[in-house]
């Protein structure tokens, strides 16, 4: 019967949930934003411009691989098993990857779905692949090669013994670490393995080159410890790449050693580190000192090589993570620059020894400080051969917390991802701290469209599906405060089409003039106007507003101008912006900023740890209030239903919710800006905001209300229709014409809710049962109603009815949701839930749905007319040497075996030129003979019909006779190519004795 009276209670005379029935409550999880688990792969497709991005399996999501395109081209791709993924490669129509569970699994472009797997005989080790190729080799850690047919999805029969083993038969087990293809021979392949690195050839079938790295007694080599250089080493390998041309081999060790090699001869060129040269000959490099004293440092591993080129394959440098010393604040990438490549055949030893000894000039692309780089990916211009570093633009680093950093390549500035890659991206780009939510009208987000300076796009691949569009709704805006102080803006959307996609960035580190102690604990974006407040836990509140920057491109100094209690910050806007939100004022306040609220009328208001509130009116910009909690105890009107206690007036106090409304007070016949403070004891203040004479505001207490926990939710509503009764710009302007609003508020706790006319009346009141509420906000269902909607603790989603606050029903999202970070999660009017999954995801759902999961994305991926640059070849001075040029072609015949039939790509390629060859014939024909078809009579068509048929007939009994003298003409060809061979190969030979 209690749900029966709380309505008189209010003071409201209506049912304002009549028309909402449980059945309507159903929840949707409409889309996924962010990564949901550590990353542990990068990969990047040139020529479909796609980027994709594996994870581990963690507590808070299983490892899957996200493929993201230009603007919000998102596709996820679930592994077949839960497992983490350890590599993932691009081939053509393709994804192969490689999970913990050494299983290979191929994806289709086309279908974003998986196409087949394949479980090697053995642990994985190393993965293969070559865009002009149908197999993946598959490197084990028994140090075999098994191959896979991408494109008859089963095993290929080549199969490599472990090369080393028959070399060195008392080597212990020695697995393979990498693999990579010559980059003009495909038929070399350059196998690491943890004890050397082999060349292998697939002409002859055998290995052709070994290097093992030895160390003699005495020699540093890359170990910091001076101790262990007395006695013979023989340092692991980690990594075994080419030069760009492949005139060299490189290897890395887990000494940190970086070791250049001849490919021809096998004969070591120079050993080096970063800092070093020449460490494998005794008495090289001392030890690099630690921080005290007698130490001395240790330094990372080798994580990842590259050996990069420029457009001329010669230019080239190589691009280096790990390798520095622990003791370093600044790891980085680093970059040794090594220039032009000598002339193999016409430079001596001393010259091509020097290429690496003294390089052209080594620097280190910048990370955030202590941070290290443990991948990286690197973003070629067009080519996707020379393993993906021909001509790079950019470089996206992988850090060992799971970050990442894109930086320009060679220079290493850093690249803003705003508008640049996809907004999931951005949450771990940096980490995301906080969220919030500005139910931003559609007219004015789509004018907010910013003018930055940026570099040509990185992702510009796939094509996005058509979704239902919602003209008449405003945007669900969502603002992301990230680690290094940055908050980002963009359109969430409600699962439809979204119009503007652009991104918004504020930096409020230069906005507050340093670049640390930048925590950002609240935000606030006024829904009509757009301006946003950001507060920190240093006390700051900066405001932005939107407009043009009148110092584009330069970076001015800042002049200090203070007044009405702020300082202006104009003059710190961001040099690349030319329209944004740029910075307009700042207060400095005490403690962090626990609430804040910016209101569409003009005014914000803030609230501080130490009890501060203070509110702004921004047409100065100028501070109109500024006053403590405990200063407004004695003011206090009579209406709690809440004893004070001693022990509650020596607790601190201070705001944690603020909100604005337009209504009329108990005891006013008139109605008036009104501002409500919440606090974490459980106090509501009730404010007024008063016209003064000189076009001012001024700012009065009236009273406060005592409920009995920390207050979460504030929301104003109309009394006689259900609607919000905030302060909008029409209801502020309706106050100039004595309209009245009959309001009331109402008021959620952690414990429980009220409803009641303001600023201390009774009115009606609901206790939740053992669980507490975490968020919640008044929600709407199209015209059925209004009614409160919560999370609570125990993973629910509860809503009730106003003003009855009677539950109507009840769903479970804690499987969606992370319980945990419930306080953190957003509810909105239109009863969209916007939450946590994981550290760097967050979920939207509505709860007017059907049940249904919508996550599953409908973007194209693949674009047919993007097509692959032929493989680059051997050069004629090799070609005349002997070198026998080995095609692709070659290559599906020895890894796939002669009896394998085309592939489906070659297939497909060869009918699309057949098709293209005839309509080209049957254009040309139509074009020659449309003049002399346009007057053809009926018995003339006829003649000429006969005439074609007559002879089409002759041309296939000429091609009958002729079958034999085909025949014997292709038995005639066979053996000339077989006498040629013979030719080539013994003139191979002598050429190659005579030096060649």
């Amino acid at each position: 019967m209690a749900h029966l009276l709380r309505g008189k209670q209010a003071g409201i005379q209506r049912d304002f949930s009549a028309g909402l029935d449980p059945q309507l409550f159903a929840t949707d999880e409409v889309a996924r934003y962010g990564i949901n688990s550590q990353i542990s792969a990068l990969a990047y497709d040139p020529v479909q411009s796609l980027l994709a991005v594996g994870t581990n399996d963690t507590q808070f999501g299983g490892g899957q691989i996200y493929v993201f395109g230009q603007s919000r081209v998102s596709v996820v791709l679930p592994l077949p098993r839960k497992s983490s993924v350890k590599s993932i490669q691009f081939v053509v129509d393709k994804i192969v990857c490689v999970d913990s569970k050494n299983e290979l699994s191929v994806f289709s472009l086309e279908s974003s779905r998986i196409l087949s797997t394949y479980t090697p005989p053995g642990s994985v080790t190393a993965l293969l692949t070559d865009p002009t190729l149908d197999f993946a080799l598959v490197g084990l850690q028994n140090g075999e090669i098994v191959a896979s047919d991408l494109d008859r999805q089963h095993p290929a029969p080549l199969r490599i013994p472990n090369l080393w083993r028959q070399q060195y038969p008392k080597s212990r087990l020695t697995s393979v670490t990498t693999l990579a293809f010559h980059p003009r021979d495909i038929g070399s392949l350059l196998i690491g393995y943890n004890a050397g690195a082999v060349i292998y050839s697939f002409k002859v079938d055998k290995a052709t080159k070994f290097f093992q790295y030895e160390l003699p007694p005495g020699a540093p080599g890359g170990d910091s410890d001076p101790t262990a250089s007395s006695i013979r080493r023989y340092p692991r390998l980690t990594q075994a790449i080419w030069h760009p041309t492949g005139t060299f081999v490189l290897t890395g060790h887990e000494d940190s050693s970086l070791v250049a090699w001849d490919p021809k001869d096998g004969r070591k060129v120079l050993a080096r580190t970063i800092q070093d040269v020449n460490v494998d000959e005794p008495g090289g490099a001392a030890a690099i000192r630690g921080a005290t004293p007698g130490t001395f440092a240790l330094k990372c591993p080798l994580f990842r090589m590259a050996w990069c080129s420029k457009e001329n394959q010669d230019d080239t440098g190589l691009l280096i993570a790990g390798g520095t010393p622990t003791t370093s604040i600044e790891k980085g990438l680093t970059f040794i620059d090594l220039g032009q490549t000598p002339n193999y055949t016409t430079s001596s030893w001393q010259i091509l020894s020097q290429y690496f000894e003294k390089p052209k000039r080594q620097h280190t692309l910048p990370t955030p400080p202590n941070a290290e780089v443990v991948d990286f990916c690197l973003i070629p211009r067009r080519s996707p051969h020379y393993a993906g570093s021909h001509d790079p633009i950019a470089v996206i680093a992988l850090l060992a917390s799971g970050e990442l950093v894109t930086l320009s390549f060679p220079s290493g500035h850093a690249i803003n991802p705003t508008n640049q890659l996809h907004v999931s991206m951005s949450y771990v780009h940096p980490f995301i701290n906080r969220i919030d939510l500005a139910f931003l009208e559609r007219t004015r987000w789509l004018g907010m469209v910013e003018n930055r300076s940026k570099g040509p796009p990185i992702l510009k691949g796939g094509a996005e599906a058509k979704h239902s569009m919602m003209r008449y709704a405003n945007r669900n805006i969502l603002q992301a405060a990230h680690a290094d102080g940055t908050v980002r803006m963009w359109d969430l959307g409600h699962g439809d089409e979204i119009e503007n996609q652009k991104m918004i960035q504020i930096d409020m580190a230069r906005a507050v003039g340093r670049s640390d102690s930048v925590d950002i604990s609240k935000m606030s974006m006024a829904g009509a106007t757009g301006e946003l407040a950001v507060g920190l836990r240093t006390g700051e509140v900066a405001i932005f507003r939107w407009g043009h920057n009148k110092d584009y491109g330069k970076d001015i100094l800042h002049v200090e101008a203070r007044g009405f209690g702020l300082e202006s910050i104009k003059d710190r806007a961001e040099p690349s912006v030319k329209e944004g939100l740029l910075p307009l004022t700042m207060f400095e306040g005490q403690g962090h900023v626990t609430a804040l609220k910016m209101s569409d009328v003009g005014f914000a208001a803030a609230g501080f740890q130490h009890g501060t509130l203070v509110v702004i009116d921004l047409r100065g910009p100028a501070v109109i209030y500024q006053a403590g909690l405990d200063e407004l105890g004695n003011q206090s009107k009579r209406g709690t239903f809440r004893r004070s206690n001693s022990q509650a007036q020596t607790n601190a106090e201070w705001p944690t919710c603020i909100e604005f409304g337009v209504m009329s007070l108990e005891s006013d016949d008139y109605s008036s800006i009104l501002l409500f403070v919440g606090t974490n004891l459980g106090r509501l203040a009730t404010f007024k905001l008063l016209p003064e004479s000189n076009g001012g505001y001024a700012v009065k207490f009236v009273g406060s209300s005592a409920l009995e926990d920390r207050i979460i939710t504030i929301a104003p509503i109309d009394a006689e229709l259900g609607d919000p009764a905030e302060a909008t710009q029409s209801a502020v302007a309706g106050l100039r014409e004595g309209r009245k609003v009959n309001g009331v508020i109402l008021v959620v706790t952690t414990s429980g809710v009220k409803i009641f006319r303001p600023p201390a009346a009774k009115g009606a009141h609901k206790t939740f049962d053992e669980v507490f509420c975490d968020s919640a906000a008044v929600v709407r269902y199209q015209a059925a109603g209004y009614a409160l909607l919560g999370l609570f603790g125990d993973g629910a989603a509860k809503i009730y009815s106003i003003p009855a606050l009677k539950q109507i029903a009840s769903t479970n999202v804690r499987h969606i949701l992370d319980v945990r970070r419930f306080a953190e999660a957003v509810v909105t009017p239109t009863g969209d839930i916007i939450g946590w999954t994981g550290p760097s995801e967050i979920a939207l759902l509505n709860v007017w749905g059907t049940g249904s999961d919508l996550t599953r994305s409908l973007d194209k991926l693949l674009n047919i007319e993007a097509l692959i640059p032929p493989r680059p070849t051997i050069s004629n001075v090799q070609w005349m040497t002997g070198t026998l040029h080995v095609t692709p072609a070659d290559m599906d015949a020895l890894i796939g075996g002669p009896n394998r039939p085309p592939s489906k790509r070659m297939v497909e390629q060869r009918r699309a030129e057949e098709e293209q060859q005839r309509a080209m014939k049957r254009s040309a024909t139509a074009g020659s003979s449309s003049g002399e078809k346009e007057d053809e009579g009926y018995w003339a068509y006829m003649q000429r019909q006969m005439q074609e048929r007559t002879q089409n007939l002759n041309i296939m009994g000429d091609s009958m006779d002729k079958v034999e003298e085909s025949s014997s003409n292709w038995a005639d060809d066979v053996n000339k190519f077989v006498s040629k061979q013979k030719k080539k190969a013994v003139m191979g030979f002598v050429g190659s004795k005579l030096g060649f």
